[in-house]
């Protein structure tokens, strides 16, 4: 069975794997250090090392393979900082599944939410519910550490779904940047 992988994208967030064997949830690892501007500030980063590390041990024991949906960050000018964190944590993370050669997808927020969270939630709403949704649906995860269940609930949602079930066949035959080309060459064939 194939390894799901739910990335909740951010220096915050968090990734849910659902596996043969396992279910686990961790946070983003992340590092902080100081900022590159001139007066005295400190980021978060992703810790690409133990991302990697992580990923890479998940990989080489689970035989099925992986996929992992991404959630899409978000991206708005009135909101610079936060803005920049989360694009600097989805390049961090993008490399580390492209390195492992991992298939990926990006997903908006509003995807998974739509089917697994109860209609009509007001934003501030939504991590309360997403918790109380992600215990009732995992409750082998300790869950002391976490505000929410995104990361989890995306992979949930992966899983039901089928997501990656099409990519098994393709991962690990091809280099990277042919495997856009070539799904798309395959898609063309069975269209024409």
């Amino acid at each position: 069975m194939l390894s799901f992988l739910g990335c909740d994208n951010g220096t915050t967030g968090n990734i849910g794997v659902i596996a043969p064997s396992e279910t686990l949830y961790f946070p983003m690892p992340v590092k902080k250090e100081l900022n590159y501007t001139k007066q005295k500030q400190f980021l978060h980063r992703v810790d690409v090392e133990k991302l990697f590390g992580w990923m890479k041990a998940l990989k080489e024991t689970n035989s099925e393979g992986c996929f992992c949906l991404v959630e899409r960050p978000m991206i708005n000018p009135q909101r610079w900082k936060p803005s920049m964190s989360a694009i600097r944590c989805l390049e961090a993370t993008l490399i580390v599944l492209e390195l492992l050669k991992i298939p990926f997808q990006y997903i908006d927020s509003k995807q998974w939410q739509k089917e697994l969270l109860p209609k009509g939630l007001k934003k501030d709403e939504l991590k309360k519910a997403s918790l109380d949704i992600g215990k009732r649906l995992f409750p082998q995860i300790d869950w002391t550490k976490f505000k929410d269940a995104d990361g989890l609930l995306i992979a949930e949602w992966g899983q039901r779904k089928g997501w990656g079930m099409e990519h098994l066949k393709y991962e690990g035959d091809l280099e990277i940047s042919s495997y856009p080309r070539f799904v798309e060459g395959e898609l063309e064939k069975k269209n024409g």
